[in-house]
């Protein structure tokens, strides 16, 4: 048994005969550690071989296929593949890259279609790039973030004046499948045309159908010119799928890090949950709660982090982040949900009761909060839409108290009628995204109670009458409005008669109503 000193020499003598070596090689050879393939199954190679082999390095397979060592036991390395595994097969030589996973970013892969690799799948050529980021960067620091003080605009009305995002915030959208939560990350993205907000949509593990229609919706609107998709469908390897979000996540914050607002959609972090579960059971990881991993959490809460607002010193730029998650039988408190509840700043469920009366988009206003856009929402919307969310919770319960047949008087069933004009106020068709002012002078109508005598199938008419009558407000209140995010009280009184001369034909009876109509191209 050799004692310490012992030990140390022998190294030392081992290290200098390794060095000599090398030194000793000649020039343009290069020292490199290989492998040999033990057994491939599902996306995931055992490999022997690697002793240096780092967490998360890439490996090299024959063909040019490559993937990320994420086990490392003494004798055999844990490799997930991030390629097609058809022409691997046992005995296979594999080699150390010396690096982790790194994507190409820049200005060049706007508009484009990619895999998490970087890889074109639009058919446009080659993409072009300014650099290449690693696929996982740690996140800003403390010190390097600002507060959330600029909202992001989504064009939707329910959650603009009731729900609001900031820039640089972490808003989760949840519900059950089939609700419409695609749409509203799309419909947000399309509401940033002329913002100067730089977009990023990832899909992780959709079908290629639903992938196309979206990817459609943003090339018609035309926000393809400051957009990025990101793409991994149901059929790719697990490991492709794992690596998605944060892939997309280092090409937006090139942009974060230029000074920009960014926006990134995840759609959905429950696909990517189950594929890093796929991984680690195949890995041979012991599983915990519904048979995830136990790092579940850290494996989303690494990738939120990574959304802020920087500082002024750091250049200024935001990512907001608008993670999608799916629930089953409208369970809020499952296992993944409730991770993503407790990482992110504010959530959105959408309710399948809701999009069943086809009340779109389906939010659950009493469900869905925002605990830091509040913050910087334009103080406009607060005079015009302050008490709003508190009278549709109270409509809410009155009606369903008065379902029991119970005799109501007059004030009860004056907040029950108003309560339905809010309901029909907040429906908004897909989209169709609203700006500032129309959405404006809809709410300071809704709260001055001037919709309140029109019949609930009016009010779509109503609505698009005073969306068309926002376009007459005068340059200097609407100056006021987009550079400050507030109004005077003068402002808010011309305003306010606007609205009520827009609605005055609806007052002056069926057939009046009916050639005005046809007159301002509504039938």
């Amino acid at each position: 048994m050799h004692n310490n000193d012992d030990l140390l020499d022998f190294v030392k003598q081992t290290y200098r005969s390794f060095s000599a070596k090398r030194a000793a090689m000649k020039p343009g050879i290069r020292f490199e550690e290989t492998g040999i393939v033990k057994s491939i199954r599902s996306g995931v190679a055992t490999v022997s071989g690697l002793p240096g082999v780092g967490y998360q390095e890439l490996v090299q397979f024959p063909g040019n296929n490559y993937g990320i060592a994420f086990n490392l036991d003494e004798t055999e390395t844990g490799v997930v593949l991030l390629g097609n595994e058809s022409g691997l097969k046992a005995g296979e030589s594999v080699r150390r890259t010396g690096r982790t996973l790194d994507i190409p970013v820049g200005e060049g892969l706007l508009g484009r279609v990619v895999n998490p690799l970087g890889m074109p799948l639009d058919g446009k050529g080659p993409v072009s790039f300014s650099a290449r980021f690693p696929v996982e960067r740690p996140a800003p620091a403390i010190m390097d973030r600002s507060p959330v003080n600029s909202p992001l605009q989504t064009g939707i009305k329910v959650i603009d004046a009731l729900i609001p995002i900031g820039k640089g915030q972490r808003e989760l959208i949840l519900g059950d499948r089939q609700t419409g939560k695609t749409a509203i990350g799309i419909d947000t993205i399309l509401s940033q045309r002329d913002k100067n907000v730089i977009c990023v949509y990832c899909a992780i593990g959709q079908r290629s159908a639903a992938v196309a229609a979206s990817v459609a919706r943003l090339e018609e609107a035309g926000a393809m010119e400051y957009t990025i998709v990101m793409v991994t469908e149901g059929s790719d390897p697990s490991g492709l799928q794992y690596i998605a979000p944060y892939a997309a996540t280092s090409m937006a914050e090139y942009f974060m890090e230029q000074g920009k607002d960014v926006l990134i959609v995840y759609d959905d972090l429950t696909k990517h949950a189950r594929a890093y579960r796929e991984m680690s059971l195949l890995l041979e990881r012991p599983p915990g709660r519904e048979a995830f991993p136990g790092d579940i959490f850290y494996l989303h809460s690494r990738l939120l982090e990574r959304s802020t607002h920087l500082s002024v010193s750091s250049g200024g730029g935001s990512l907001t982040a608008l993670p999608i998650v799916e629930t089953e039988a409208q369970n809020m408190s499952a296992y993944i949900p409730t991770n993503l509840i407790s990482i992110t700043d504010g959530q959105l469920y959408l309710s399948p009761t809701l999009f069943g009366l086809g009340i779109l988009p389906a939010i659950d206003v009493g469900k869905s909060v925002s605990r830091v856009g509040g913050k910087a929402q334009w103080k406009v919307y607060r005079k015009v839409a302050g008490r709003l969310k508190l009278t549709y919770a109270q409509f809410e319960e009155l009606e369903t108290f008065a379902r029991f047949g119970a005799r109501l008087d007059n004030d009860t069933r004056k907040r029950i009628e108003h309560g339905k004009r809010i309901r029909q106020c907040l429906v908004q068709a897909e989209a169709s995204p609203l700006s500032v002012a129309e959405q404006v002078m809809v709410l300071l109508a809704l709260k001055n109670h001037l919709l309140d005598h029109i019949p609930e199938s009016k009010i779509h008419d109503a609505q698009e009458v005073l969306c068309r009558e926002s376009g007459r407000i005068p340059q200097e209140t609407r100056r006021r409005m987009y550079d400050s995010g507030d109004i005077t009280e003068e402002d808010e009184a011309i305003l306010l008669d606007m609205a009520s001369k827009a609605l005055a034909r609806f007052d002056a009876g069926t057939q009046t109503e009916h050639i005005t109509k046809q007159q301002d191209g509504i039938y």
